[in-house]
């Protein structure tokens, strides 16, 4: 199984980046898909998860971290095997690693020990 996450880079306050999170070596659908960050000296922290699509109204519903609620979407194209992180109205104190994660037929957790595999994370940077 590998994670790709691209799409990071160096944006002034009040932009926007979309941060991509190809997979390859498992079948998305059945992995709930998950965005991390890490900024220097803190722990990781989650971001957004997107659910598994277990054949319910379920499928593909998302949570968020409060602080980056309305400003962050998550979303996946199965097909693609592609995930998605779109980040608007960014903040100074949203500059971090941004990794993606996956959970087999997961449950959305935010905590990132129930996360299989990881990407190996793109650098995100806000300027003020």
């Amino acid at each position: 199984v590998q994670l790709q996450a691209s799409g990071g880079g160096l944006v002034q306050a009040g932009g926007s980046l979309r941060l991509s999170c190809a997979a390859s070596g498992l079948t998305l659908s059945r992995h709930t898909m998950g965005w991390f960050r890490q900024a220097p000296g803190k722990e990781r922290e989650f971001v957004a998860a997107s659910r598994w699509d277990d054949g319910t109204t379920n499928a593909g519903t998302a949570n968020y971290a409060d602080s980056v609620k309305g400003r962050f979407t998550i979303s996946r194209d199965n097909p693609k095997n592609t995930v998605y992180l779109q980040m608007n109205s960014l903040k100074p104190e949203d500059t971090a690693v941004y990794y993606c994660a996956s959970d087999y037929r997961g449950e959305r957790s935010t905590l990132s020990s129930e996360y299989d595999y990881w990407g190996q994370g793109t650098q995100v940077t806000v300027s003020s």
